[in-house]
């Protein structure tokens, strides 16, 4: 079989990384739940309101929130640019970026730190506005 255009596109390695950057997030919010809460409340069914509730569980949880919010969105533009063939230019760019700001972002809001945090996410929309602009002009 014949690889396809897909397979030479640049955008698959940030897909692959962004991929890499939700398992992170998965983990994390796991790993501090537990550490909370206990491995018998992991490894059960978690009925019940139980729900961690110190500060570094929540700000996993809420990050990895915030990046599932903006991470289908990532996905439908990497693929659409792909579809149109953007192979080296503002679209690639704003992938990275918003590849980037996204992996910042993991650190600044488990430590807690307000305003620059929030301005590495702007970074992140950013990207996917110049992936946008790009697909959509």
């Amino acid at each position: 079989m014949e690889p396809t255009f897909l397979a030479a596109s640049p955008f698959l390695p940030v897909i692959g990384l962004s991929v890499a950057i939700l398992i992170v997030h998965i983990m994390l919010q796991g790993m501090t739940a537990t550490k909370e809460l206990g491995s018998a409340w992991n490894a059960g069914p978690r009925d019940g309101n139980r729900k961690p509730e110190g500060k570094l569980a929540g700000r996993a949880e809420r990050a990895s929130l915030n990046f599932r919010e903006t991470y289908p969105a990532f996905i439908a533009l990497a693929f659409g640019l792909i579809m149109a063939g953007d192979p080296h230019g503002l679209g690639l760019a704003g992938a990275w970026l918003w590849l980037a700001a996204r992996v910042v972002y993991i650190p600044l809001y488990l430590a807690g730190i307000p305003y620059i945090r929030s301005l590495v996410w702007v970074g992140s929309m950013i990207g996917l506005a110049m992936m946008f602009v790009v697909l959509m002009f």
